[in-house]
């Protein structure tokens, strides 16, 4: 079985800013489900998507149609731009500020056909693709997405 050699990359990234929702959205408290409010699941869940390059997004910037899709899809699902709160006996509710998601710009030296097989389960860079924003890892008052799109710019050969 032949030895893998360890993946090497270097990740630049931008401030995180907030994206939030294009249009007004309404300021209210949504209790979430019993189900939902479990004090075990009260964490966050990283994942991570890979996606390869399309002729579609020729001449233009895909940090920004991400950012621009993002800020309309919040229009609709505005709970997501407000902020986890806790009421009486400790019951979760999202307080729909439309304060908005983290959105962060990346560049990375690396390409996807560079790293194969290793960003398959487990991935060993996860850590360094994944950037844990400061003061964005609580449960409570912190923005309830982090959304970071990351260009690869390794030269193929």
């Amino acid at each position: 079985m032949a030895m893998e050699l360890p993946i090497s990359f270097s990740v630049t990234r931008g401030e995180p800013r907030l994206v939030a929702p294009a249009k007004p959205t309404p300021r209210e408290l949504k209790e979430l489900s019993d189900i939902d409010d479990q004090e075990g699941l009260r964490f966050q869940v990283p994942i991570v998507f890979f996606y390869g390059n399309s002729s579609l997004m020729d001449g233009k910037d895909p940090a920004k149609v991400i950012r621009e899709a993002l800020a309309k899809a919040l229009v609709y699902y505005y709970p997501f731009a407000g902020r986890l709160v806790e009421g009486s006996n400790r019951k979760l509710l999202v307080d729909c500020t439309g304060e908005g998601v983290l959105f962060v710009e990346a560049d990375a030296d690396t390409t996807l056909e560079y790293l194969g097989d290793a960003i398959q389960p487990p991935c060993p860079c996860f850590e360094e693709l994944l950037y844990d924003v400061p003061g964005s890892g609580g449960i409570l008052g912190c923005p309830l997405l982090l959304f970071q799109w990351v260009k690869a710019m390794k030269e193929k050969g």
